[in-house]
């Protein structure tokens, strides 16, 4: 099972919601700008274009996204980058099913 089948069986909230996958960062911007989903989540290590790069390109082509970054501890660095470019929140990998939907009901 990948970690996005994984979040999203996580993800409890008391409201339907569609969810929409990207295993790449040209393919998590591309469906950005056909769906313009209310939150993405998304890890700052990915093939093709990392996290850092999509976001830079979602939140350039929206102002308003929200995007709650996902990063393991090695990538303390580039969560600070992440956050001073837009990203909205964090989420610390591994992370727990309380801290997710603590940081998702900020922003539903």
């Amino acid at each position: 099972m990948t970690i996005r089948k994984k979040l999203q069986g996580a993800i409890s909230i008391d409201q339907p919601c569609e969810f929409y996958e990207a295993k790449n960062g040209v393919e998590a911007i591309k469906k950005y700008k056909e769906v313009q989903p209310n939150i993405v989540f998304m890890d700052i290590i990915m093939p093709e274009k990392d996290g850092i790069e999509a976001l830079t390109d979602i939140i350039n082509f929206d102002s308003k996204a929200i995007v709650i970054m996902l990063s393991s501890v090695g990538t303390k660095s580039n969560l600070k980058s992440a956050l001073e470019k837009g990203a909205s929140d964090f989420i610390q990998k591994p992370w727990d099913l309380k801290n997710l939907n603590t940081v998702l009901l900020k922003y539903i």
